[in-house]
């Protein structure tokens, strides 16, 4: 067989006991995987020897969820991987972490520093967190309008890269004999003066094995596509239909390529929500046990909060109160998913508790249960029709997902020459074929240099 000159590239969402928010409640669910280093290790190994492109953590400075309703608890992730990193070697490792809630610095320290400790396995999944919990636990009364959420984003990543070039490459030489560790005059001081950040520099950590961790974004609205298509390096979105997938794939190419950045550059994996069974029938069993174990009381809220109305005003068996509903832009805080969720229930005329089903399983994105030969041909379909360059993969129950995926779904990927038998790369870019950023003040340096070599 001919190999194709694409291959998918797979991330693994690790959410504790699975994506569906009843899986804690399966028997052979740990309710405290969410806590446990050994549950994640788990998880990144299986992943690694079926030879996904990464693992993923999520995150928000806020309790998202009624702590009733299933495992809350999140450990910080940057410090999760950093422990990840001693027990695996090719995989990469995306972490999230919010511009809105950090200061450029420290967290442009904190993911150099896990790119050193994994040898270039580190990524960032750029987030601009909305909700008023977050604002509160940093003393804000409210928070920031998603408009201004994203130009201090953009400002953000605009230091946090100046920090990461403050060393150059050639900077450390560690001649012993001279005495000399690195070149002084290769570390620079970024002297950034923007509208929200004076930051001196340079960043107490040099240049590392990637430059930059694998930048990563999953923000749909304007905006945040705006901000993808200069920034993004690999996106996570949710798209429930195949047409929905190939226009936003289509979309993210044009605008990147209309900033001046290779389209190719720029790795689409829209989420999938794999329900494995070696039967048709097997699955949908394990998808209807899955629905029967929601807890009716806390969807709703949860589902209420999204589409900013009260608890009350949803019947679960009406449909959605579409009068009462704000439009996009009466929304300040993940306007991607509101647009998601209030279309997807409108175009399938869903009732209140059908649309609490779908979201149980992936909060908006696609579900599927089947074979693993009926879940390979749904790969294969996006790939091929210029949906995706690869998926999110969000098992719904964890760790049973992600075993019967790896085990009985990427080999078939594998036979068709889709996916990879092994690693060809030890970095994150490497597994994503992106390359290594160039330090932005290396041509600067370079004419400096060429000025001093200038006789007076």
């Amino acid at each position: 067989m001919t190999r194709p000159t694409r291959q998918l590239h797979f991330n693994l969402f690790l959410h504790d006991t699975g994506h569906h928010e009843a899986s804690w409640r399966l028997p052979e669910s740990d309710p405290d995987a969410n806590l446990s280093l050994t549950a994640h290790q788990h998880l990144a190994r299986i992943a690694e020897d079926a030879k996904f492109d990464s693992v993923f953590l999520a995150d928000s400075p806020a309790l998202l969820h009624n702590p009733g309703r299933r495992p809350s608890g999140k450990l910080e992730p940057t410090v999760l991987l950093a422990a990840l990193a001693a027990t695996t070697s090719r995989i990469g490792l995306i972490a999230t972490a919010s511009t809105s809630y950090n200061d450029p610095y420290n967290l442009a320290r904190r993911f150099a520093s896990l790119d050193h400790l994994s040898g270039g396995r580190a990524g960032w999944n750029i987030v601009t967190t909305a909700g008023e919990a977050a604002a509160r636990n940093f003393g804000l009364a409210d928070q920031p309008s998603h408009r201004e959420r994203y130009q201090r984003a953009t400002e953000f990543l605009e230091v946090a890269t100046k920090l990461w070039d403050s060393w150059s490459d050639e900077a450390i030489v560690a001649d012993k004999a001279l005495g000399i560790h690195a070149r002084a005059e290769a570390v620079r001081a970024i002297d950034h003066r923007g509208e929200r950040f004076q930051v001196a520099g340079p960043m107490n950590v040099p240049r590392s094995p990637q430059a930059y961790p694998l930048l990563v974004q999953a923000g749909s609205s304007e905006d945040g596509k705006e901000f993808a298509a200069r920034w993004a390096e690999a996106i996570f979105t949710a798209q429930p239909t195949l047409r929905e997938s190939q226009d936003f794939y289509a979309e993210i190419k044009r605008r990147t390529a209309a900033v001046g950045r290779n389209p190719d550059h720029v790795v689409v994996l829209p989420g999938i929500v794999p329900v494995v069974g070696d039967t048709e029938a097997e699955a949908r069993e394990l998808e209807a046990e899955l629905e029967r174990l929601i807890a009716p009381e806390y969807a709703v809220a949860q589902l209420a909060r999204t589409l900013r109305l009260e608890p009350g005003r949803l019947a679960l068996d009406e449909p959605l109160p579409y009068h009462l509903l704000p439009g996009e832009d009466g929304v300040e805080g993940a306007k991607s998913r509101y647009t998601l969720i209030v279309d997807w229930a409108r175009r399938e005329n869903l009732t209140v508790r059908a649309l609490i089903g779908r979201l149980g399983g992936g909060r908006g994105h696609r579900t599927f249960a089947g074979t693993p030969l009926q879940i390979a041909d749904t790969i294969t379909e996006y790939f091929e029709a210029g949906a995706a360059d690869g998926f999110n993969i969000m098992p719904a129950v964890l760790p049973s997902g992600i075993e019967a995926f790896a085990s009985k779904v990427v080999p078939l990927l594998q036979e068709r020459g889709l996916f990879r038998s092994d690693y060809t790369g030890r970095t994150l870019r490497e597994h994503y074929g992106l390359p290594r950023p160039a330090n932005q003040f290396a041509h600067r340096d370079a004419v400096v240099e060429r000025l001093a070599d200038v006789p007076a």
